[in-house]
């Protein structure tokens, strides 16, 4: 049985997410692959590239197509992708960047799904935190929360505001929602 996490607990929406008769599909950030073996099966094709030599290490040992790069710089195919996605990743990069990047990434027609994490900055975001925090621990320690040891951690430096003006403004028309479980995800279909 695989491991669960506040992370994995959005696997399912992504699932969903992917487009019918994807032939492309990219995981940024696939750390040691679980969310590539799955959408193995609704892509025909998928590749998962993460700059870390332990992730990816595991992550080939488990079986999938891997690359071991940095994402902003790596040579992918413009415009190569039917779906795009990303787990608690764009906050380990220069954001802007990277949403550009992923946008660039997809054939017209494609799908982007993002799941991030933002810092609160807000009496509002605050609240929100202070207020699913319960549910959090809850759920957390019902379904045994774990994940692969090495996974690089690092605390979010853009406020939720920040996150959806800018990726208003890279991807408009973006859909913005945030979770209960201290995520957002933002969904986003390039114009064909």
């Amino acid at each position: 049985m695989p491991y669960w996490n506040t992370n994995v607990a959005r696997h399912r929406d992504i699932l969903r997410a992917v487009p019918a008769q994807c032939a492309a599909a990219l995981d940024v950030g696939c750390g040691d692959g679980l969310l590539v073996r799955k959408l193995t099966g609704p892509a025909r094709h998928v590749t998962g590239i993460d700059k870390s030599p332990e992730m990816i290490a595991r992550a080939r040992e488990l079986g999938g197509t891997f690359i071991e790069a940095d994402f902003l710089t790596a040579d992918l195919p413009v415009e190569g992708y039917d779906f795009v996605c990303s787990v608690a990743t764009v906050h380990h990069l220069d954001y802007e960047a990277a949403l550009s990047r992923m946008r660039d990434l997809l054939r017209p027609g494609g799908r982007l799904v993002v799941v991030g994490l933002a810092r609160e900055a807000s009496v509002a975001d605050w609240a929100v935190t202070i207020a699913a925090a319960p549910i959090v621990r809850t759920v957390k320690v019902v379904r045994r929360a774990s994940g692969p040891e090495g996974m690089p951690a690092m605390p979010p430096q853009m406020s939720d505001a920040e996150v959806r003006s800018t990726a208003a403004r890279l991807l408009p028309g973006v859909r913005y929602r945030r979770h209960v479980l201290r995520r957002y995800s933002l969904t986003w279909e390039k114009p064909g």
